[in-house]
């Protein structure tokens, strides 16, 4: 859709520029309070299948990813004392706006997911999932805020995602895909910012 992908460039274009001073600051923050890089790039599967880049905030110690789980719960020991603020804020997501202004993702869409779980979607679903550009938010991101939480008091945080998460985030990503229109982004983009208000209040 040409309006979503004008869209989506002008509002991460000016959006990096506004928050630029943000960025600044959470790097700083960032290097003086843990070892390791400003940002935490980790392979992910998006439109078509083919792999990408995903840019975030480093809120966890560095090699998090070689002392764990890619999923990560609230109550996770590798999470650093500004990286909880940066998750619960939602703040770490912000340098995704990158991989949306160079095509790779857009503002609004299933989030992309690593290679293990997407090799786990039924055949017929994963078609559709990966038809689209993967987005910073969706409807599960809105309806699952609290995921990390509820993962927390899971004994086996592996088995419960896959069997309990993710068929609820395939569901919302098959209903978001099926109704697909500029009106339904824009109220996706709405209810994040309302929702995230909220949960920080």
């Amino acid at each position: 859709m040409f309006v979503k992908r004008l869209f989506d460039i002008v509002f991460a274009f000016f959006g990096l520029i506004l928050l630029t001073p943000i960025f600044i600051l959470i790097a700083i923050i960032i290097k003086l309070t843990s070892k390791g890089p400003i940002f935490f790039k980790q392979e992910r599967v998006g439109l078509n299948g083919k792999f990408f880049k995903i840019y975030k905030f480093r809120t966890m110690v560095q090699n998090a990813e070689t002392i764990g789980l890619k999923i990560t719960v609230a109550s996770d020991t590798r999470i650093t004392g500004i990286g909880r603020f940066l998750r619960n804020t939602k703040l770490d997501e912000l340098p995704q706006l990158i991989n949306v202004l160079i095509g790779e993702m857009s503002l609004v869409g299933p989030r992309p997911e690593v290679i293990e779980y997407v090799k786990l979607y039924p055949e017929n679903i994963r078609k559709v999932v990966l038809s689209v550009k993967p987005g910073i938010t969706d409807w599960a991101s809105i309806n699952m805020i609290n995921e990390n939480e509820l993962l927390a008091n899971e004994i086996d945080v592996h088995k419960a995602y896959v069997e309990k998460i993710l068929p609820i985030k395939l569901d919302f990503a098959v209903f978001y895909i099926n109704n697909r229109s500029f009106y339904q982004d824009i109220k996706i983009l709405w209810l994040t910012l309302v929702k995230l208000f909220m949960s920080n209040k």
